[in-house]
This record gives C-alpha cells, sequence and structure tokens, in this order.
C-alpha cells in the first residue's frame, strides 16, 4: 500500500494506546499539532481523568479509540500523542486487517511498535516520528521538525537527511533493499511467538532503545538471532541507545562491543548511529515503506 500523506486542514486524530498524557502537555500538544496546519480531535484516552493506573485507560477504552479513529471517515490520520507502555494488550481486541484497509496515516514510535509491525504485515506503511505530548508540545529542533512535517504532507523519495556534522558508523558494508519494518527493539523482541511478531525476510529492520542495560539488550538481540529474524534481514539500521548503560559496577561488555558481537558477523549490510529513537534530532522513517541501504555510503534511501 502506498505511503499515505495528509494536506493542511484535515482532521486528524489525537489518541493514546499507552500510557497516561501528562495533565499539564495536553492543551499545548493539540496547540501544536494545529501549528501544523492540522484539525486535531483529542480522543478520550488523551485525557488525564480517564487514566488507569499507569495506562492512559482501560484497555477497552484504549482499543475502542484506535479503532474508532481509523474507522472514522471524517478522519484522515492518526497521530500517537505518546507511548510509554500498554499498547500491545490491546491487540487482541483490534481488527488490524480493518485498520490497515483504512489506508490512513499513522505515526508515533517507542511503544507504538506494537502497533506498527502488525500494520506493516499487513501492508500499510505507518511513520516512525517524534509525538505531541512527548516532544514537540514545545520548541524543538528545527532538523526533527522538517522530517515530521516530510512525513505528515508528503516530500517523496529521498535519501535520509543527517544534521550538519552527524556521524553514521558502517558495522558490515555492503547494499539491501526491502521494506523497512521495527522500531524500539524490547516491542520487536516482546512479539517474538505471537500471532503479531516482525516479518524481517528480505527486510531492512530498524531497531532502537531507551533505558536498557547492555546485558538486556544482548538478551533481546540474541532472542531475535536464536529466532532466525536477523539471518533472514537484507540490512540493519541501528539509532540511538539513549540511556543503555550499567546500572552498578559488575562487570559487564560495553553495548558497542555487545552489538559488534551480535551483529557484526551478519551477512547483511549492517549501518549504526542513525539520528532516530528516544532522542533528537531525529529524522522521520516510513516503516513500511521500500527503502535501500548502502552500509557502506551511510545512506538509507526511500525509494516510495
Amino acid at each position: 500500500m502506498s505511503t499515505p500523506y495528509l494536506r493542511p486542514g484535515d482532521k486528524i486524530a489525537l489518541v493514546c494506546a499507552s500510557s497516561t498524557v501528562p495533565e499539564e502537555r495536553l492543551r499545548s500538544a493539540v496547540a501544536a499539532v494545529k501549528a501544523l496546519g492540522l484539525d486535531p480531535v483529542v480522543y478520550p484516552t488523551c485525557y488525564y481523568v480517564n487514566r488507569h493506573g499507569n495506562f492512559a485507560a482501560t484497555d477497552a477504552q484504549r482499543a475502542k479509540d484506535v479503532m474508532d479513529a481509523f474507522l472514522d471517515p471524517a478522519i484522515r490520520g492518526v497521530l500517537s500523542i505518546r507511548g510509554g507502555y500498554g499498547a500491545g494488550r490491546l491487540l487482541p481486541m483490534l481488527d488490524l486487517d480493518a485498520m490497515a484497509a483504512t489506508g490512513k496515516f499513522f505515526s508515533g514510535y517507542s511503544d507504538v511498535t506494537a502497533l506498527h509491525i502488525p500494520l506493516n504485515n499487513r501492508g500499510l506503511t505507518t511513520w516512525h516520528t517524534v509525538m505531541p505530548s512527548t516532544e514537540y508540545y514545545q520548541e524543538i529542533d528545527s532538523f526533527t521538525m522538517e522530517e515530521l512535517r516530510w512525513a505528515i504532507f508528503g516530500g517523496g523519495p529521498k535519501v535520509l537527511p543527517y544534521p550538519d556534522g552527524w556521524a553514521a558508523e558502517t558495522l558490515v558494508p555492503g547494499v539491501g533493499e526491502g521494506r523497512l519494518v521495527g522500531g524500539n527493539l524490547s516491542l520487536v523482541a516482546a512479539g517474538l511467538g505471537t500471532p503479531w511478531e516482525i516479518e524481517t525476510a528480505g527486510r531492512i529492520l530498524f531497531l532502537e532503545d531507551v533505558e536498557e542495560e547492555p546485558y538486556r539488550i544482548d538478551g533481546m538481540l540474541t532472542h531475535l538471532r536464536n529466532a532466525g529474524k536477523l539471518d533472514a534481514c537484507a540490512g540493519v539500521v541501528l539509532g540511538y541507545w539513549t540511556d543503555c548503560v550499567p546500572s552498578d559496577d559488575k562487570p559487564t561488555l560495553s553495548l558497542d562491543e555487545v552489538i559488534v558481537e551480535l551483529l557484526g558477523g551478519l551477512k547483511c549490510p549492517v549501518l549504526k548511529h542513525i539520528p532516530c529513537g528516544h532522542s533528537l534530532p531525529s529524522v522521520a522513517l516510513p516503516l513500511g515503506a521500500r527503502v535501500r541501504l548502502d552500509a557502506g555510503k551511510k545512506t538509507l534511501e526511500v525509494l516510495e
């Protein structure tokens, strides 16, 4: 399915499939979406009063908001207002086939990976972008905002840019082409063995994470390797590993050592340190779209 884009003035749903939206950020988040030229419709899960423990609302309410937003013909796209935890609890309650069939724009990252994966498996291109109540409820860097506008309004195929002075790193040289999939490593690994697990065969796999110790990243990458998901890839792209440091002074491999030992021997190209994930600045990634990775040249080109 072709990459969906929006136009200025389109109605767009703000929903939360995961953790509670900070009450003090909602008004600024809505204003930021309006400043992009969109007409935001705020769904119940965005309101702090509807919280259920650490979740934005009950599982039933969160699933209802997601389904209602996708199936309402007046809504042209769906923005995840934040991530956190909990989207995976909704998967048995969602009609993912119906959601994908709408062809609607959908964006977010982090815990939202739990929704990206099954929608990408069904042919819908979705967007890994910054989110209104996580980043751009306040002023952020112009590079990231330009990438967000490109994702929303459609700048077409391009080689993904780097901020001035940025240095991506080649781990395994080579060229690979395929559909871009993935997102947050924790969510990718958690989905293995379920009906919603990621499909990596012939695809370019993107991974990033936040606040995970090196041994935890080691375990999740090992799980992906042992499940055959890494050998099947056409390429691997690694983003930010934000605050992924040991919590004590016990002996441990460094994060770089973990990555080199588990990914350095792959037979597909591997590119690391692209600006995407739980830090800024950040590129926008069209998950499900066809891309071309040239790890030697340190480029990731969106082909559609």
